[in-house]
């Protein structure tokens, strides 16, 4: 049986926050996923989510008071969020989803920053699994231009 169908999560897409929630152990201030639009597991494993940036995030407080700025980390952090969903459902959208830890971030760049306002989209794909490990790469957009990008690989619990 398709444990997706037993957390009551769509086939493909959307899911809203309370139902990521239900996927990743994040919660406030840290849950850094605001939606999941749609995801597939053929051709690719891939998954797109939205970030909507908005100008109370605790961090804007110190990043930087006059001229906010989302963090760099942080937006990876998010697409670490969205392979944490993505490896969840490709698990059958187990209860609690398992853990998933961030054990190597690689060849990230930054292109664009990120700013109160913009709505950071979020595209991650699996690029294979070996011994408990999820490899994926990560692009993060704004208005259709790059803002990050990455390779990530997430330990499995």
């Amino acid at each position: 049986m398709n444990e997706s169908r037993l957390l009551d999560l769509p086939e493909h897409g959307p899911m809203d926050t309370e139902q990521i929630k239900r996927m990743i152990p994040h919660r406030y201030p840290f849950l850094l996923v605001d939606r999941i639009l749609d995801w597939s597991f053929e051709p690719d494993r891939v998954i797109r989510a939205v970030k909507n940036v908005t100008v109370n995030e605790p961090f804007f407080q110190g990043h930087f008071p006059d001229n906010p700025v989302m963090p760099g980390v942080l937006i990876i952090e998010a697409m670490a969020q969205a392979a944490g969903v993505l490896g969840c459902l490709h698990s059958d959208g187990a209860p609690g989803g398992g853990l998933y830890y961030l054990a190597k971030i690689e060849e990230a760049r930054f292109t664009r920053i990120v700013v109160p306002g913009d709505q950071l989209l979020m595209t991650v794909r699996e690029l294979k699994r070996k011994r408990g490990m999820g490899f994926f790469e990560g692009v993060a957009e704004v208005d259709g231009q790059r803002a990050a990008s990455c390779k990530l690989v997430c330990a499995g619990r």
